[in-house]
C-alpha cells in the first residue's frame, strides 16, 4: 500500500467524536475497505440492542434485572422518572456532604477539618476510586486518600503506619455493594480496631456506600456512622461507574464531581457509523502526500 492509499484510507476512515473532542483511526487495523459496508447490518442490529439496552430491556433475564450504568452518567437517559430521581437525588447529597466535609460543618469529633480519607474496599469498589484519584488527583487535594483494598494484615498495618497520628483527621469510607464481602469486612475491621486504639469513635469518623438494606447498611444505622449512600444494581461489574462509589472519593479529596463522572451530551458511549451522532470525519490539511 502506497503513502497516498494509507493516507486516502485514513481519511476514510477516521471516526472524529466532535461532541466529546475525540478521534479515533482505524486506518493500521487489519480490515478491508469492504469490510465496514459488508457488516453495516449486523452492525446495526448490535446497535439497535445497544439501544434498547439503554431504554432498560432486561439484560439479565436470570435476575431479571436492567444494564443501566449508562443512566449514572446522564439521568435524564432512565426509563423510569423514578430512576432519574432517585439519580439526582443521590448526586446532591453527594455534593452536599462533600462540602460539609471541607468546609468543617461535618468534622472530626476532636475538632478541626479532615484531612485525610482511608476506602476500604475490594475489587471495583477499591479499582474505581484508585482509577480517578491516580487519573484526576493531585498535590492540590484537599483530602490525602489511603486504601485498604485487600484483607492481607501486613498490608492494612502499613496504611495504618502511613496515616500515623494523622487518624483522628481521617475519614473513613466503607464501599461494599452487597454489604457482606468477607475482605471487606475484615478490612474494616482492622481499622475500626485501629481506631478503638486510638481512644478514636469509629463511627463518628465512618461513612459506607452499600446497597438499602445489607448488612453493611444496617451495621451504619445500628452504630450511628455519620452517613450512607447507596449503591444500586444497575449491571453488575458495571457498576464501577456508580456514582455513590466513584464520585464519593473523588468529591471527598476535592478532584471535583465534573471532573469525576462528566456528562456526555447523549450517554456514556457513540456510535461511528452513518445515520448516527458520530460519523467518520476529515483531518484538518490538504489532501495531499
Amino acid at each position: 500500500m502506497t503513502k497516498r492509499d494509507l493516507w486516502q484510507r485514513y481519511c476514510r476512515n477516521l471516526c472524529v467524536c466532535e461532541q466529546v473532542g475525540l478521534q479515533l483511526d482505524i486506518s493500521r487495523m487489519a480490515f478491508e475497505n469492504s469490510f465496514l459496508e459488508q457488516t453495516a447490518n449486523t452492525i446495526s442490529r448490535a446497535m439497535d440492542n445497544m439501544e434498547a439496552l439503554e431504554k432498560g430491556s432486561i439484560a439479565n433475564p436470570d435476575e431479571k434485572r436492567m444494564v443501566g450504568h449508562y443512566w449514572l452518567r446522564n439521568p435524564d437517559l432512565a426509563p423510569e422518572p423514578e430512576i432519574t430521581t432517585a439519580i439526582n437525588e443521590c448526586v446532591s447529597r453527594i455534593k452536599t456532604f462533600s462540602e460539609n466535609v471541607h468546609s468543617g460543618k461535618i468534622s472530626p469529633p476532636s475538632g478541626g477539618t479532615y484531612k485525610n480519607l482511608v476506602i476500604i474496599g475490594i475489587g471495583g469498589s477499591a479499582l474505581g476510586p484508585q482509577f480517578v484519584n491516580d487519573a484526576l488527583g493531585g498535590a492540590n487535594a484537599k483530602m490525602q486518600p489511603f486504601f485498604c483494598d485487600n484483607t492481607d494484615p501486613d498490608g492494612i498495618d502499613r496504611t495504618l503506619a502511613s496515616i500515623g497520628d494523622g487518624l483522628k483527621e481521617t475519614l473513613a469510607l466503607v464501599i461494599s455493594k452487597s454489604g457482606g464481602t468477607k475482605e471487606t469486612r475484615n478490612g474494616m475491621l482492622e481499622i475500626m480496631r485501629a481506631y478503638q486504639s486510638a481512644g478514636l469513635d469509629f463511627a463518628k469518623h465512618a461513612v459506607a456506600v452499600t446497597g438499602d438494606g445489607s448488612d453493611l447498611h444496617k451495621t451504619c444505622q445500628e452504630q450511628g456512622w455519620i452517613d450512607s449512600f447507596p449503591m444500586w444494581g444497575l449491571g453488575g461489574r458495571q457498576n464501577l461507574a456508580n456514582r455513590s462509589r466513584r464520585s464519593s472519593p473523588g468529591s471527598f479529596d476535592r478532584i471535583g464531581h465534573r471532573r469525576t463522572v462528566g456528562r456526555c451530551p447523549r450517554n456514556g458511549r457513540h456510535n461511528p457509523l452513518p445515520g448516527h451522532s458520530i460519523k467518520p470525519g476529515r483531518p484538518a490539511g490538504p489532501d495531499v502526500v
